[in-house]
């Protein structure tokens, strides 16, 4: 009896000890979903510049391109060396309006208020973010923001769309420098 429990112990040791096995998943998915999203977002992307390029063509603006992605001019350029463009940290006090490329009005310089935004720091959408890196006290600069710049997907979920270009005129009121730049 006890070479019976002696060898049934030996077998339960031998088949107990194995290494566990990973399990396989249920479905394998393929990159199908994100392909399809990155030729949906390219269609999108190139719908938009045709668009805002036939806008700046109506315009006798001059527009820049940044290397960012977005088209601006500027209203009122201060030319000035003493004046320098935003650096992290700094703390930027200015107002600008939102309308869509038809021209007309989402939010005007009213509803929006004055805004006072530490550069880098704080929450703000990403083309006026990499916008007013390129301005100094005083400018006044018109961007044309692709949606993939302005509210992306998502909109701001008040008057903003899904996937909406935008026009902004923007007027830095004051820089005022961190003191560890």
């Amino acid at each position: 009896m006890m070479n019976k429990l002696l060898t049934l112990a030996l077998i339960l040791l031998a088949f107990g000890c194995r290494a566990p096995e990973s399990r396989r998943p249920v479905s394998v998915k393929t990159g199908s979903f994100i392909d399809a999203s990155v030729e949906r977002n390219k269609k999108l992307n190139a719908q938009e510049r045709v668009s805002i390029e036939k806008i700046i063509e109506s315009q006798n603006n001059n527009y820049l391109i940044s290397e960012s992605g977005f088209w601006y001019y500027y209203n009122k350029k201060i030319e000035s060396d003493t004046l320098k463009t935003p650096l992290f940290g700094d703390v930027i006090n200015f107002d600008y309006n939102v309308k869509a490329l038809n021209g007309s009005l989402i939010y005007s310089k009213e509803d929006i208020k004055t805004q006072t935004y530490a550069m880098d720091k704080a929450e703000l959408f990403t083309g006026l973010r990499e916008g007013l890196k390129l301005m100094k006290t005083g400018e006044t600069v018109t961007f044309i923001f692709p949606s993939l710049k302005a509210y992306g997907y998502y909109g701001d979920e008040n008057k903003i769309g899904s996937n909406t270009p935008l026009i902004c005129q923007v007027t830095v009121n004051s820089i005022t420098q961190n003191q560890t730049n």
